[in-house]
């Protein structure tokens, strides 16, 4: 009988240790999160004004997904884009050249008077965000292509979430780590898929070549019982039509890009920086090396007219 009550008393204290470390990192949370408001508060961007383009950066043709968008949600906005289309694909590169290539263009974008840079490349935001927010944060707002996504998904309906996406971005495990920072009972499945942006790059869409890889890399067991996938990479979209017919009904997936614009606009507008009054928006690209592919796909995207720039960084 002393002996239940003895494992009864250690029990109840176990349990009133765990409460308490589950409090204590709950104030801990909670205390980044005010720390996080505050450090955003002190950004004073007064010295831009509405007219300045908006920079957005790729390693290819992914990033155009996201410029898309932009120019549908804010159709007045003037952008510059880079495309690293010379070193792509970033996802098979070291942290360490893809923070030099960031930062990189990071700068270019910001001696071309941009007023916001965009990190349009998953890769390049799990692996070189910090040293872009270093460069550029006191001077222009940053957005990535990773933590609206998350943000989003932690607090809606999702159980099991899968993420594809190239082998830097999940070897990075940021996304995760982001989800379940907001949300830790949402379980997360991450798959590097890697030939899909060499496929993309080369021109391949609604093709044999893709079907099969996206079949090969969908039957995997780790998204065996997934109810929402994140396209994990800006290239994906182009594909998420092939990736839907795969799922059917069966799977959400996530349309990183629009989100991604819609944060874009929401700190525009926060910092009084939207331009709401350019009925002929400039749209301007910069290549690392011109592709006919992404020749293709930008001129469907904006228009026959635009021009591409080589710019080798």
């Amino acid at each position: 009988m002393k002996c239940k009550k003895h494992k009864a008393t250690i029990l109840f204290v176990k349990g009133i240790g765990q409460f308490f470390n589950y409090l204590i990192s709950k104030l801990f949370i909670f205390a980044e999160t005010i720390f996080e408001i505050l450090k955003k508060k002190k950004q004073n961007f007064s010295h831009l004004s509405t007219e300045q383009p908006i920079g957005i950066f790729d390693s290819g043709v992914g990033g155009l997904t996201v410029a898309k968008e932009i120019k549908r949600l804010l159709p007045n906005e003037n952008f510059i884009y880079f495309g690293d289309t010379k070193h792509l694909p970033y996802g098979e590169k070291s942290k360490e050249a893809i923070i030099g290539y960031s930062t990189k263009i990071t700068e270019f974008l910001l001696q071309q008077n941009c007023k916001a840079i965009v990190v349009a490349c998953n890769t390049a935001t799990a692996n070189a965000l910090d040293s872009v927010l270093e460069l550029a944060a006191k001077k222009v707002p940053v957005i990535d292509v990773i933590n609206p996504v998350t943000e989003k998904v932690a607090y809606e309906i999702h159980n099991n979430v899968g993420v594809i996406a190239t082998k830097a971005t999940v070897n990075s495990g940021l996304y995760k780590k982001s989800i379940r920072k907001h949300n830790k009972f949402i379980k997360v499945d991450e798959l590097a898929t890697p030939l899909l942006v060499p496929a993309i790059e080369e021109g391949f869409k609604n093709h044999p070549i893709t079907h099969a890889i996206i079949y090969n890399y969908l039957s995997n067991n780790k998204l065996k019982n997934i109810e929402t996938l994140i396209l994990g990479c800006t290239h994906y979209p182009l594909l998420i039509d092939e990736i839907r017919q795969y799922y059917g009904n069966r799977v959400r997936v996530i349309d990183s890009p629009s989100i991604v614009a819609n944060q874009l606009k929401i700190i525009l507008e926060k910092h009084h920086l939207l331009n709401t009054n350019n009925p002929k928006p400039e749209y301007h690209f910069y290549l690392s090396d011109i592709t006919k592919n992404f020749e293709k796909i930008s001129k469907k995207f904006f228009g026959k007219s635009i021009e591409l720039e080589l710019k080798v960084l």
